[in-house]
């Protein structure tokens, strides 16, 4: 899979992480990382709630 991830393989990935580190600082990655966890949990919530409620009014 992450060979083939978004038509990126293994060496463009590994570019796009080398860049990531020299821009940001090996300090700041896991501080970057839970922001954009946390940013996809509220996206996917948010998704959910939407769909209960599209399944709740088609109840009735």
């Amino acid at each position: 899979m992450l060979g083939t991830f978004l038509f990126i393989g293994g060496p463009e990935i590994f570019i796009i992480i080398l860049i990531v580190v020299m821009v940001f600082g090996a300090d700041k990655i896991p501080e970057i990382a839970r922001g954009l966890g946390k940013g996809m949990r509220q996206v996917k919530d948010a998704t959910n709630d939407i769909k209960k409620e599209i399944n709740d009014s088609a109840k009735g």
